[in-house]
């Protein structure tokens, strides 16, 4: 099992989403402890050692640290907003 590290900047954005888009989020950071992989919803990101989780209109990118076993979440943000 992975450990979750949310860098503060990413915890700012989940604290201003709606409720019910906060609440589905929550739940696929907690799933990712179980698999960092998560098929069709995560991708690499090209160019950098990042992942993108895909959750309705939502993008939660984030790193996996193997030898550690910890996940870091950098961004949470509607999709039109996350790769500027």
């Amino acid at each position: 099992m992975y450990r979750l590290a949310i860098k503060q900047s990413a915890r700012k954005e989940l604290d201003s989403l709606p409720e019910q888009i906060f609440l589905k989020i929550d739940k696929a950071i907690l799933a990712l402890k179980e698999n960092p992989f998560p098929f069709p919803q995560a991708k690499k990101l090209k160019g950098e050692d990042k992942c993108r989780l895909r959750v309705g209109d939502y993008r939660i990118v984030y790193s996996v640290n193997e030898e550690q076993k910890i996940i870091t979440i950098f961004r949470v943000r509607h999709r039109k907003d996350v790769y500027r």
